[in-house]
């Protein structure tokens, strides 16, 4: 384990983290917030000393293999999450240590749930912030430290697999570097595009920077009480939903479209599962609800922005779905574990993990019927190799051990099987609202210390895709020796 790599990269993490912090900084100095800009110079001043102190000689063997990369991936997520809580601590918009990282850890994992009772009390640098940390976790800081950084592709690589989101990981180009560029000059275009089509159509231009940066990331951090339904506009809904959608979408499609490779697009599976859901779900729940509201227009709209905004692990809200018929909340659940599309700001099991595991059950099943037969599993036409087989199962099976160990440890506080069970769902997968006390329009104060310490567990083994965090606790991961 090379320990001084590992200090010199979580330095500069922290270095990013607080250069990033300066924007809020600007905006507490512009709204005249005194005690919040006290708490941002505090933090910028924290991380920019750490990030100096850790980064201040650069180690002489600089060598990065997989589990280094798992290592500073689940490290520095921590560490944002850490310092990340100073400016909600110190400007005590947040009362209790425990509840301000909860908030950070939900940001930076792009979750979404809160234990905030009354969110348009708070200075408005805070909700920037908050908001913010769902843009800068929805691509993750790893991945914006490659594409800003010096660091040769051979060490670079590990570190994006560690970050970055579904079973399988590939350079869009030879460099890793020149990836990571593309990444987020994808993410930065459309998160602007987002916020000139609310801007100009009447939403404060406040406003729309926060909820652009809340949908670019897949988080749902709203600066209202009453999330998106507050506007109460056909227009804002529609162009939520449709961005939404977009930042659920594999980002490799897009380079693809950039390139004009048409082709690919259309023959990719995941993408197609993926709309084939959204659709037949969001007609299903039309269907299922056209009854409690006067036009059908209405149904269909929020049942869209719902599907969408589950499916995508955003988890804004325009309508109380706890309310809905059980048919249209059993549909919801299944979408809040099943995820958005792999290489993704969303979260969950992913689409294209659930198709390999369709693929996975039809071999076995075949293999039955015909022992002697052949069959291999393929993916948009290509050959999945046995380490992504094992990759996946592994990871099903271990995404649901922690599932139900976590349920275990939250039904502690007896709030009822809906409240416990759907709040690790919720959590586990990055989704935010929940059922019965952590619904759509609820909040997650109530709930013990213990039960929020292992909520914000739960959401960075989420985000991080288990590996990291679970890396974190194997004793022969930080031996010296690399045999």
């Amino acid at each position: 384990m090379n320990y001084k790599m590992i200090a010199y990269i979580l330095g500069g993490v922290l270095r990013v983290e607080g250069l990033l912090l300066l924007l809020p900084t600007g905006i507490a100095i512009y709204y005249g917030e005194d005690v919040a800009l006290r708490a941002f110079l505090i933090t910028v001043a924290a991380c920019l000393l750490v990030g100096f102190a850790a980064k201040w000689k650069e180690p002489e063997d600089k060598r990065i293999y997989g589990r280094e990369g798992f290592v500073v991936v689940a490290l520095s997520w921590i560490a944002m999450s850490f310092f990340g809580a100073f400016p909600f601590y110190f400007s005590g918009v947040i009362q209790g240590a425990v509840n301000c990282f909860f908030e950070t850890v939900s940001g930076f994992t792009t979750t979404g749930a809160t234990i905030l009772q009354d969110i348009e009390i708070l200075p408005r640098s805070i909700l920037f912030w908050r908001s913010f940390t769902h843009w800068i976790g929805g691509m993750g800081i790893l991945v914006f430290m490659l594409a800003i950084m010096p660091m040769g592709d051979d060490r670079s690589m590990y570190l994006m697999k560690a970050e970055a989101p579904g079973p399988m990981v590939s350079k869009l180009v030879p460099k890793v570097k020149s990836t990571a560029k593309l990444l987020y000059g994808i993410y930065i275009i459309l998160t602007l595009l987002e916020m000139i089509m609310l801007f100009f159509a009447g939403m404060p231009l406040f406003d729309s920077v926060v909820n652009a940066f809340s949908t670019a990331g897949t988080g749902g951090f709203s600066i209202r009480n009453a999330s998106i339904a507050a506007y109460d506009s056909r227009y804002f809904e529609y162009v939520i939903t449709v961005f939404m959608l977009l930042f659920s979408v594999n980002f490799n499609l897009y380079y693809l479209l950039f390139i004009r490779d048409f082709k690919n697009v259309l023959r990719n599976e995941e993408f197609r599962y993926f709309l084939a859901i959204v659709g037949f779900t969001t007609l299903l729940i039309t269907i299922n609800i056209w009854h409690l509201y006067p036009t059908l227009e209405e149904a269909f709209r929020r049942a869209a922005f719902q599907v969408v905004s589950i499916v995508s692990t955003t988890g804004f809200v325009t309508a109380n779905y706890d309310l809905w018929p059980e048919f249209s909340k059993t549909i919801i659940f299944c979408l809040t574990t099943l995820g958005a599309c792999g290489g993704s700001t969303g979260g969950g099991i992913k689409i294209s993990r659930f198709i390999i595991l369709v693929k996975i059950a039809a071999r076995e099943i075949k293999h039955i019927v015909h022992p002697r037969s052949v069959n291999l599993i393929k993916l948009d036409g290509y050959k999945i190799e046995e380490n992504v087989i094992r990759g996946v199962t592994g990871y099903i099976i271990i995404y649901f051990l922690l599932l139900f160990g976590s349920f275990l440890l939250v039904s502690m506080n007896n709030f009822g099987f809906t409240t416990s069970f759907t709040a690790v769902v919720t959590c586990l997968s990055n989704v935010g609202p929940g059922f019965a006390l952590v619904g759509p329009i609820e909040n997650l104060f109530f709930l013990s210390a213990f039960s929020k310490l292992v909520l914000c567990m739960d959401m960075l083994l989420g985000r991080l895709e288990i590996f990291p965090i679970i890396m974190l606790f194997a004793p022969s991961i930080w031996r010296k020796s690399y045999m």
